[in-house]
């Protein structure tokens, strides 16, 4: 900083202490001029939003209204027997009925302006009458599938909006009219697009300053927008709209900045549709002339200060006359104090910091002296790595580890935060140290996935009391872990170590003891043991796993289930087993299986798939406990696979033989499938999975496979063939046998009788 006179400093002072409340005074007159004018035109914008938005939902009101008169008419009865694409288009009749309905559709959309579309469909049928594709198979028109979650919470009887966009890249909204009995006895629903660029019309005003427009669901997402890219998105992403959304006043205003500019949103929530209407006006657009009379108060606020700065000058000068005569004499006096060219409060403040500087200096050297670097020597230790620090920390000849473990450490993670177990990590290390009494020395770190590693340090009067001490408080850390995680621990604990660099071994131990809770269950304390031969003890049920596979194969989930405690029984009855022995066995049996289900040209995708990874899935079990029943699931759903392709195979049985034997009868297939026992959409699934074809087109195959021998093998005319495949008339007949054969069935008779006539004439 280069040098300022005081004087000079001063008379800045004094010149603020003379400005600041001329300049408050100034602010507050101009804040009140802002805030009147705000108000007024926040008042006018609102009323504003009102109209337009009764505007927009008159609109869509008289269009509801025009879509409810119309299926209140019996247009769409002409069609309701048609279930099909193929029956619609049978004849001309009924395409004429089908064309009425399609201009009524017309006349619909000619109605309201900005309609984009309309179509009908009729209940479980395979086609849709459209305006913008005409009559048309349902398999190639748009999905109707987002007709579903437009009904979700639908109250009443009347239609519901829905904003959604089209497959054409459309942006509409979609007015979805259910019909029901009081309006015709046809089902179905009716479905009128309107753009959202017409909804955008409304909204849209001539007001100067306009800077956007929102109209948003009850639930957030954008109906429309000035921006067309975020259509159909959150908005409660957009800045200030999720404090309008969690306002409880259904219309109001607010103020806010942005980009250097002053905005205002008002808003207004539509009473019947629940919708929100907002609308955003740039206020430094609407208040050009409140800011120029704002402009003109500051330049006479300026000229007011400048012509009191004289005055400031001379009693600066005055004031400052003591205090620079100080600080001439301190400097005479501390000549070694180097400041440099400074002014005289410059210098004082400098030599203050200085003073500061040396004083933290000091400190920190002392702090980074005594700073605690035990976490960094215990992590070494545990890796064999001895340090100076071990020996000061660790004063006693004995040592063991222990490992308190997180049990289902998965399950704790999914149900915590990252900095939530930051925090239990912290409280428990200090709970694992604090609790050991005088004499014991012990340390505790976060070891990873879950563990926490306390080396306990103690003497020969622990030594010689069996370390009793020890197991108490480990069974009181153990207490205390569960109830501040929440979640039971198991603790391991290592045999004893008279070294500090048998430490890493010792951690060993006490990690191989944690994996005993697979046997023993969670929430315990394990001590290490050597066991002998352990290499000897190893085992396999071969047998249970030829069995499984043999129940597998009949579906006895019982008996499944029985082999798995029979495995169980026989793991626990052992006197060692080890860890990876238990996986062995368990894993060994989910591979054979798989292998077995591939084998039989099962796919295992199909109810595997949801379970991820198996084999990592079992290794990361804790107990026994949770590794059984995850195995139940895993062959009950196996068996309920097969239980359910038997089921599908004997009622496909009997349905073609059904068909094959009442063809020739008028066959109501509702009827049928009730007889069957099971429901007329399934027995359709059923057939098409079986044959590649329609009940209807299945049926009408048999009668006219019949019919052909028919033709050939017998004396009866036409008409009387008909009557005995089961149509009621030979214009049926005739139709269907066209469809099928792609001639009448007097030219087949004809050609093929023709063709065996041939041979004898040679």
């Amino acid at each position: 900083m280069k040098r300022i006179p005081m004087m000079l400093q001063l008379a800045l002072i004094l010149f603020c202490v003379m400005a600041i409340p001329m300049a408050i005074l100034t602010w507050y007159s101009g804040g009140q001029i802002l805030q009147n004018s705000e108000s007024a035109i926040a008042e006018s914008s609102l009323a504003g939003l009102n109209a337009n938005r009764k505007l927009n939902e008159n609109a869509l009101n008289n269009l509801a209204q025009d879509a409810v008169r119309l299926a209140a008419t019996n247009i769409f009865d002409r069609i309701r027997n048609f279930e099909t694409f193929d029956e619609l288009n049978g004849n001309y009749s009924n395409v004429n009925k089908a064309q009425a309905v399609l201009l009524e559709l017309l006349n619909l959309n000619h109605r309201v302006n900005g309609v984009y579309s309309s179509y009908f469909y009729l209940e479980d049928s395979d086609y849709v009458i459209s305006t913008d594709k005409g009559i048309t198979m349902l398999e190639r028109y748009e999905s109707i599938d987002w007709t579903e979650e437009a009904f979700v919470g639908r109250r009443g009887i009347s239609g519901v909006w829905y904003p959604r966009r089209l497959d054409s890249g459309v942006n509409v909204v979609s007015y979805v009219l259910p019909l029901n009995r009081l309006l015709t006895t046809t089902r179905g629903f009716l479905v009128v697009n309107i753009r959202e660029s017409q909804i955008g019309d409304y909204l849209r005003t001539s007001e100067p300053g306009k800077h956007d427009y929102l109209l948003m669901g009850s639930d957030g997402a954008i109906i429309s927008h000035n921006d067309k890219s975020l259509l159909l998105t959150d908005g409660r992403q957009q800045p200030h709209i999720e404090g309008i959304l969690e306002n409880s006043s259904k219309e109001g205003y607010s103020f806010h900045e942005a980009r250097g500019e002053r905005l205002i949103y008002t808003w207004s929530r539509s009473p019947q549709f629940g919708w929100w209407n907002v609308n955003i006006y740039s206020m430094d657009e609407l208040m050009t002339k409140t800011h120029s009379l704002q402009s003109n108060i500051i330049v006479l606020t300026v000229m007011i200060i400048v012509a009191g700065t004289v005055l400031t000058v001379l009693l600066a000068t005055w004031l400052s006359r003591p205090l620079r005569e100080l600080v001439r004499a301190v400097r005479a006096r501390s000549k070694n104090l180097v400041i440099g060219n400074k002014n005289e409060l410059v210098f004082l403040d400098a030599a203050f910091r200085r003073m500061q500087d040396e004083e933290e200096g000091l400190y920190k050297l002392l702090h980074e002296r005594e700073q605690d670097t035990r976490s960094l020597a215990i992590h070494n230790l545990l890796r064999g790595e001895v340090t100076k620090q071990i020996a000061e920390m660790f004063p006693n000849p004995y040592y063991v580890v222990a490992i308190v473990s997180i049990d289902q450490y998965r399950r704790y993670v999914s149900k915590t935060n990252p900095e939530t177990r930051n925090y239990h990590r912290y409280l428990l290390i200090g709970k694992c140290e604090s609790l050991f009494t005088d004499g014991i020395h012990a340390r505790s770190v976060y070891h990873g996935e879950g563990c926490f590693a306390i080396v306990i340090n103690y003497g020969p009067s622990e030594l010689e009391s069996h370390c009793e001490g020890i197991d108490r408080t480990l069974a009181m850390i153990r207490d205390s872990a569960a109830e501040l995680l929440g979640h039971s621990v198991t603790i391991g604990v290592s045999s004893q170590a008279t070294e500090n660099d048998m430490i890493a071994d010792r951690v060993a131990e006490a990690m191989e003891v944690i994996k005993h809770r697979m046997i023993e269950g969670s929430g315990g304390i394990t001590y290490w043991r050597q066991e002998a031969d352990q290499s000897k003890k190893y085992i396999y049920p071969t047998n249970s796993e030829r069995r499984i596979l043999n129940f597998l194969d009949i579906g006895d989930q019982g008996s499944i289930m029985k082999e798995l405690e029979l495995i169980r029984g026989e793991i626990q009855s052992v006197e060692y087993i080890s860890y990876d022995n238990i996986l062995f066995i368990y894993t060994q049996l989910v591979g054979v299986t798989i292998r077995h289900l591939r084998e039989n040209n099962i796919s295992t995708s199909r109810f595997f798939a949801r379970r991820g990874n198996i084999y990592s899935a079992i290794a990361s079990f804790d107990t026994l406990d949770e590794l059984e029943q995850y195995l139940h699931d895993f062959f009950g759903e196996i068996v309920q696979y097969f239980t359910r392709s038997a089921s599908e195979v004997n009622y496909g049985e009997r349905i073609i033989r059904y068909l094959e034997e009442n063809f020739s009868e008028e066959i109501v297939f509702e009827e049928m499938a009730k007889d069957i026992g099971i429901s007329y959409s399934y027995m359709r699934k059923i057939v098409y999975e079986l044959s590649g074809k329609s009940l209807i087109d299945y049926t009408n195959q048999l009668r006219i496979e019949k019919a052909k021998q028919l033709l050939l093998e017998s004396k009866l005319n036409i008409g009387q063939i008909a009557f005995e495949v089961g149509y009621g008339n030979v214009q049926s007949f005739n139709r269907f046998f066209r469809k099928y054969e792609g001639m009448p069935p007097s030219s087949y008779k004809a050609l093929k009788h023709g063709r065996t006539s041939e041979p004898e004439s040679m």
